[in-house]
């Protein structure tokens, strides 16, 4: 078959497409096309490749048809009574050599198409077989990977509730941090308080001591004119001496009670502030700070306390300026009496 036939059936097929939707009676114009006007034997597997629609059975089934409608209009024609006989039997033979080919073209076709649908059938079934193991393993994949995120999120869960608490927890060391600092502004503003009024208190017993000097001064020069004179300003003086040595023993009690104080104020610090270092450890920059405060407060303490005693140093002079002070007039006594 030429180029151009080719061509030209496939164009009168496409031509009788549009023509008959039905796909059965489409097959059989399609036979009838090839065996009446090109002169050529139509088989299913031809018939499929021009027209292309369906399956292979329905070319098969059309093609089967198309036969039986050629024998029985055979059969008419031949039995037609202006026939001759010779011309009648030979017909009949050819349209039976055609039918009986066409019948074991038709046969063996459909062996084959059986057999290719078969095949095909196994490969699907196969493909199926293989189908299943594939959504078998992707459902034990999914089963696998629900497991792995319900695990996942039950982690996130856990992992959020402990955020959640160190949150808490950092917040709290935070309030606390922020409390013991009003409370070490508090303790510095009372020690603040505290050491003024015992510079006052010390001012007081200096300017006492400087009285009870110039009182000793006066009775020594008095000593000279009169005894009973220097007796009463002794007396005087003893009494100033003991005011003021009680003075000093006040003051001395106040400077122990302010050592204890802060002596107790450093230890109780010293313990809220061990007690915050395993919780203030969770935030380096925090723990940073609140041991530069407490290192500031240690530094405070140790200034007060070095305070303290050069105050109880200078009552100790004090006291022992007291004490000479009270030795000195027995002196002019003795040089009055030897006179």
């Amino acid at each position: 078959m030429c180029m151009s036939t080719e061509n030209e059936i496939l164009a009168e097929v496409e031509a009788l497409k549009i023509r008959f939707s039905d796909v059965k009676s489409l097959y059989r114009e399609v036979c009838a096309l090839l065996f009446f006007r090109y002169g050529i034997t139509p088989t299913s597997s031809k018939l499929y490749q021009y027209v292309r629609k369906g399956s292979m059975a329905v070319p098969v089934e059309a093609l089967g048809k198309f036969w039986d409608e050629l024998r029985v209009k055979a059969r008419v024609e031949i039995n037609h009574p202006d026939l001759p006989p010779a011309l009648a039997t030979t017909a009949a033979k050819a349209i039976g050599e055609i039918w009986r080919q066409a019948t074991a073209v038709a046969r063996d076709e459909l062996s084959a198409v059986r057999e290719e649908v078969q095949a095909g059938l196994e490969a699907a079934q196969a493909q199926v077989e293989q189908a299943n193991e594939a959504v078998g393993l992707a459902a034990a994949r999914e089963a696998d990977l629900r497991e792995k995120l319900v695990s996942a999120v039950a982690g996130t869960d856990a992992l959020r509730t402990e955020l959640e608490a160190e949150r808490r927890s950092h917040a709290a060391t935070s309030a606390r941090l922020l409390e013991l600092q009003r409370h070490h502004d508090e303790s510095k503003i009372q020690l603040d308080r505290q050491r003024e009024q015992f510079t006052r208190d010390l001012e007081l017993s200096k300017q006492a001591a400087e009285a009870a000097s110039a009182h000793l001064e006066a009775a020594e020069r008095r000593a000279a004119l009169e005894v009973e004179k220097e007796r009463q300003a002794k007396l005087k003086v003893e009494k100033a001496a003991e005011a003021t040595r009680i003075a000093l023993s006040v003051a001395e009690s106040r400077a122990k009670e302010l050592e204890l104080e802060h002596a107790a104020s450093l230890v109780r610090q010293a313990g809220e502030i061990a007690g915050l270092q395993s919780a203030l450890a969770r935030s380096q920059t925090e723990a940073e700070a609140g041991e530069g405060q407490i290192r500031a407060l240690q530094a405070a303490l140790d200034a007060q306390r070095s305070k303290a005693i050069e105050a109880a140093a200078e009552a100790a002079t004090l006291r022992s300026v007291l004490e000479h002070s009270r030795a000195a007039p027995k002196k002019p006594a003795k040089a009055s009496k030897g006179s």
